[in-house]
Order: structure tokens, then sequence, then C-alpha cells
């Protein structure tokens, strides 16, 4: 019967000598492998001019009546919920400059609104504000964030953005301007503070 293996101390530490070496050599190749796809960037390189805040006053306009709707539900609240949860609209809303929707629209919120409170009604607002007008006309900023229409102010996020607005960073306040009982259809002012370059 073979006794227990003993590894003197001067054999431990050759053995251990070749481990390291042998884990320094191989971790930097797999290291680089794994991460091939990234590269720091230094953002002084980059160009990117002064950041600056922009203020925009729209008004959005959820049309959930008649033949041509812009919010439409693709998926119906929960047992007919008194706080729409589960509630899930698409959107294509327009976002004109004065409260009237026969005012000049200058972009659209596209995304969608889903009922995601059982006690109040509150929903969980995606949507992107899409820019059709003027030096903004391609760009475009993504709000996000929790929306208790029944509060007077509502604040969201704006997480990001595209052409004009990369980078962009900010919120808005959102306040019911109008909401009619009969159609459901509601007209909200928005007001968005938008960090970008």
């Amino acid at each position: 019967m073979a006794g227990p293996l003993l590894i003197s101390p001067p054999d431990l530490f050759f053995f251990f000598i070749i481990f390291f070496i042998f884990s320094s050599a191989i971790t930097p190749i797999i290291g680089e492998e794994e991460y091939s796809y990234v590269k720091r960037v230094n953002p002084k390189k980059m160009k990117t001019p002064k950041s600056k805040v922009s203020h925009f006053r729209l008004y959005w306009h959820d049309i959930v009546s008649g033949s041509n709707p812009t919010s439409v539900p693709v998926i119906k609240p929960m047992n007919n919920s008194s706080t729409f949860f589960g509630l899930v609209n698409m959107i294509d809303n327009p976002l004109t400059i004065g409260p009237k929707l026969s005012s000049k629209m200058v972009g659209k919120a596209q995304g969608f609104y889903a009922g995601a409170d059982q006690d109040e009604v509150g929903f969980l607002m995606v949507m992107n504000f899409v820019f059709i007008d003027g030096k903004y006309n391609g760009s475009m900023f993504t709000v996000l964030g929790r929306n208790s229409v029944l509060s007077k102010v509502r604040e969201m996020e704006v997480i990001g953005g595209s052409g004009l607005f990369r980078f962009a960073r900010g919120y808005v306040q959102a306040k019911t301007y109008m909401f009619n009982n009969t159609s459901g259809d509601a007209t909200v002012q928005y007001n968005a503070h938008v960090m970008h370059y």
C-alpha cells in the first residue's frame, strides 16, 4: 500500500513559482480575447462641444378615439382594473408647440405606456420624443419614468438621445392640460429640461 505523498518545502516553492508564472502568462491572453470588442476612449479626443441645457415646452396629444387614433391598446387591463393595471398602449402621439392639435407639430412621442400600479392610476412611460422640425429634425431624446396621472405635476427622466441629443440627460415635467372623459383623449404639457451637446 502506498503511503501519503509528501512534498518538501523546496518542491512546494518550486511548484508555486511554476504555477504563478503559468497563470500570469495565460491571464492576459484570455483577458484580451474576452474583451477584444471593447476599447477605452479618451473623452478629450472625442471633440465633443461644451454641454448646454435646453428647455422645450411641448404639448403631447394622446388620441384614443376616432378613426385615426395615435394611441392604441395592445394589451387590455387586467380584470377591468379601475387603475388600468396591465394595460399597454402603443403611441405615435403628435408633439405640438401649442395646446391645440391644429398648432404646429414639431415632432412625435413614439413608444408605449403601461398600467403599472394596482392602487392608483400610474403608468410606466417609455417614449422617444422624435423631432421633425428645424435644426432638431431627425434628433430625439428618450423619456422613461413613472407617470402618476392624477398628480398635478409628474416628473420623469430623460435617459439618452441621438443626433443633437447624444449623451442627453435631464428630466421632464408633465401637466395635464385637457382630458376628455367621454372620448378618453388627453393633451398634456411637457416641460423638458435636457442637457446635451
